[in-house]
């Protein structure tokens, strides 16, 4: 989130889409209501279904599951063509005005530079056009043909509200009702937020759409404001944290993996380190070797020095071709190149995509070890066939498994303290409410024990290449049991005398500090946990409450908050300002800039190299415009491009288990959600939310059961290519038959959570869903792919 939850009451206008907040997130969900109530602000929600946010909603608007990028194009071409963008920010705080080189262009679905024999795009006619000193050339009327500006206008004026209308299923009218709505806070007295989820990021084209919905916030002047921004609502309390402090592609804090390329400390310091592209731009990223060489210092204390690169040998080196996300993961495991795994908080054969090659991936390992509060799908992955052979074949013989599965019983959240990092970035602290029963371990005494017992086998046995294990700082009071204000404190980061650091600013790279994640700087001070604090002023009256918790980074509440005023630090909306700039300081909320620089000393995105936000952005491996792409299993071709349906850059696998389905044998789009009711895999183990939703259903639209003779209760069997699930038919009038491209398509709805394992058992949802990922975050796609129904 850009913003956070208490803010969404500043809006006037929220648009939905991609979520379902009144269901999925009810607590928060409040402060649209609340806009509502107070500020008389407008809903809109896009969405396949007609869900429990678009009943209280002003608008709603139906749309094909996979088509969002051709309606926020389309939100673009209007607010263009309308004259409803807010120009003066847009030339002050993007790159709307930058000139691309000559040589760049879109044609037939592909952008300049494609290699068909790579499958990949050569970038260099992506980039800006330089002046001699390496700084990006601009036009500030942006009239200019090769602007940014002219590039965009010119690509989204295919996405008039008839050719919307043709992809998306919605008519134009609805459409430009929408817009009129969304497009309205195109202006500094009115403000507008996206409320975004798993509806979005669950494509494969999904990073492409985010993109889609900033640049459509940056268009409206929507960044940086109260009551604006692009809010994604996580899924789990704690995914925010989780994505902070590492992926497969990222370390802590956003630093970039090494590469085998980067083989020294200066290589990779040369390569991630940005260069500032405008006079302006303060490229904060330009303290990277700070950041990094800290996080060295974290991760193996006084082994890091000077001399050995501050221990940068020892971290692993992804090759060219090395991706270990979700769907690479489980690809090599089902290839037989994985011996073994460790699944912690996880459940991977319930919501991994494709289940049986789930199943049969773990099958091939030699052990598999399970950390949970209950069992799950993925702890007894072997009983699969046998117990859920009612619900879809998976075609696993469990006689042929020989993997070993370790089931260690795991405290649930409320039995052990630490902080969670919510939507709104806020890091809140927590204490234990009961103790951990029985033979429950913390999750920290699991890792610990785990880490201590392998690191006395290397010392012992030795093993293949030792050194990251052997060097790594473990110094913690209680080795086998870390306490979490202990390690809340590493990660907050110390200089060389031990003492808390109370800002990111102050992060050195010569091995002074040591850092576990420098995004957390400030959360555990010598002042003590920040985020542990229960203040609840609110001394801006925008709800910004900045005594509650701790709010990454710098206790900021809004990102990019610079962008909430003119070039002079004058308010666009006075009413709403978060920032207020008296002549030697930025007062309000944490500055989003330098907290004493004046007004025109820097661009006000600071940790661009551009020095504002990009409309166009080289960053994405498909296209610096995001383009609508058809899910890779879609019922209609794609009419912009048809030669070029599906994104290009979208990673298929294609083993025996990967079958990809065709519309004349499964004409109808398949799209999963969620319930209130259920908290994915682990609440089906507790009676009470058991008793709430005891079936498994599959939403029907009323028009197709009727063609197919269903009622709801029938109990029917929805297909696709990879396997098939039984359930009672729940018809409705919530979804309805959408024309697309001159035909009728139908969507079924498939709530997830069950599984074969709980007191409450059902098919497992993703025995339906392909073994499809985006190019960028490795994301599947489960929100739209093809599937048939029958009745049985």
């Amino acid at each position: 989130m850009t913003n956070g939850w208490t803010d969404v009451a500043n809006a006037d206008v929220v648009l939905v889409m991609g979520g379902n907040p009144a269901e999925n997130h009810p607590v928060g969900f409040r402060f649209v209501m609340e806009a509502k109530r107070v500020r008389k602000a407008k809903l809109v929600t896009i969405d396949p279904r007609f869900n429990r946010t678009a009943a209280v909603s002003d608008i709603y608007v139906p749309i094909r599951a996979g088509t969002d990028i051709a309606f926020l194009g389309g939100l673009i071409h209007y607010a263009i063509t309308h004259d409803l963008y807010q120009h003066e920010y847009v030339k002050l705080h993007t790159n709307a005005s930058f000139l691309i080189r000559e040589g760049f262009s879109f044609e037939d679905g592909f952008f300049s530079g494609w290699d068909e024999n790579k499958k990949a795009y050569d970038k260099s006619t992506w980039n800006y056009e330089l002046d001699a000193a390496g700084y990006a050339k601009v036009d500030p009327a942006m009239e200019h043909p090769r602007s940014v500006f002219q590039l965009m206008k010119h690509h989204y004026s295919r996405y008039t509200p008839e050719m919307v209308a043709s992809i998306c299923g919605c008519s134009a009218a609805d459409f430009e009702k929408a817009a009129a709505i969304i497009c309205s806070t195109g202006k500094p007295d009115r403000q507008g937020t996206v409320l975004y989820a798993l509806g979005w990021t669950q494509h494969s084209h999904s990073v492409q759409l985010i993109h889609t919905a900033a640049m459509l916030q940056l268009m409206l002047g929507n960044i940086g404001m109260p009551g604006g921004g692009v809010n994604a609502q996580r899924g789990h309390s704690n995914i925010q944290g989780a994505t902070d402090m590492g992926a497969w592609n990222m370390l802590p804090g956003y630093l970039r993996l090494p590469r085998a390329n980067q083989q020294t400390l200066a290589d990779y310091l040369k390569e991630t380190t940005p260069k500032a592209l405008r006079p302006d731009s303060m490229n904060y990223w330009s303290n990277t070797p700070k950041f990094v060489v800290s996080l060295l210092k974290a991760y193996y204390g006084d082994k890091a020095t000077k001399q050995n690169n501050f221990g940068y040998d020892f971290l692993p080196k992804l090759g060219e071709t090395d991706n270990y996300s979700w769907g690479y993961l489980f690809d090599h495991m089902y290839a037989g190149q994985i011996e073994g795994m460790i699944s912690f908080g996880m459940n991977p054969v319930a919501n991994g995509p494709n289940t049986p090659k789930m199943l049969a991936a773990l099958s091939k390992l030699k052990w598999l070890i399970v950390a949970e509060c209950f069992e799950t799908e993925t702890a007894s992955f072997w009983k699969a066939r046998e117990l859920a052979e009612k619900y879809y074949s998976t075609a696993l013989d469990s006689s042929g498994i020989n993997t070993e599965v370790f089931l260690l019983p795991a405290a649930c959240f409320a039995e052990k303290d630490g902080a969670f990092v919510n939507s709104s970035r806020w890091a809140q602290w927590k204490n234990v409410a009961v103790e951990p029963p029985g033979q429950a371990w913390r999750d920290q005494d699991i890792i610990a024990r785990l880490f201590l017992k392998i690191r006395e086998l290397y010392e012992k046995e030795g093993g293949k290449a030792p050194e990251p294990l052997l060097n790594m700082a473990w110094t913690w009071q209680n080795p086998a049991s870390p306490s979490l204000s202990e390690v809340s404190r590493e990660i907050n980061g110390r200089d060389a005398a031990g003492k808390q650091l109370a800002s990111f600013a102050a992060l050195a790279d010569d091995g002074s500090t040591a850092c576990g994640n420098w995004v957390y700087t400030g959360s555990f001070t010598e002042a003590g946990n920040m985020m542990a604090r229960r203040g609840q002023e609110d001394p801006t009256g925008l709800g910004l409450f900045p005594n509650w918790a701790w709010n990454w980074p710098a206790n900021r509440r809004i990102l990019y908050n610079r962008a909430s005023a003119d070039a002079a630090g004058k308010p666009w909306d006075a009413s709403r300002a978060p920032l207020r700039w008296n002549g030697t300081n930025w007062t309000g909320d944490v500055a989003d800039y330098k907290a004493d620089a004046a007004p025109g000393d820097f661009g006000a995105f600071i940790m661009l190299p551009e020095g504002v936000a990009k409309l166009y952005a080289s960053d994405f491996v498909e296209g610096p415009f995001p383009e609508h792409y058809e899910p890779v299993e879609s019922p209609v071709e794609n009419i912009l491009h048809p030669k070029v349906s599906s994104n290009p850059l979208a990673k298929i696998f294609r083993t025996d288990r990967d079958p990809i389905g065709s519309a004349a044998e499964f004409p109808y789009v398949g799209t999963t959600y969620r319930l209130t009711e259920h908290f994915h895999y682990w609440t089906k183990n507790i009676a009470g939310t058991s008793e709430l939703q005891p079936h498994f259903f599959v939403e029907v639209p009323e028009a197709l059961a009727k063609t197919k003779n269903i009622r709801s209760g029938d109990m029917v069997r929805v297909r696709s290519a990879r396997g098939a699930v039984e359930g009672r038919a729940m018809v409705t009038k919530r979804m309805r038959g959408l024309q697309v491209s001159g035909k009728t398509v139908y969507q079924i709805g498939l709530p997830i959570h069950w599984g074969f394992i709980g007191r409450v058992t059902g098919p497992l949802v993703n025995n339906l869903s392909p073994s499809v990922v985006d190019p960028n975050s490795g994301t599947p796609e489960y929100k739209g792919f093809l599937v048939n129904i029958e009745k049985i």
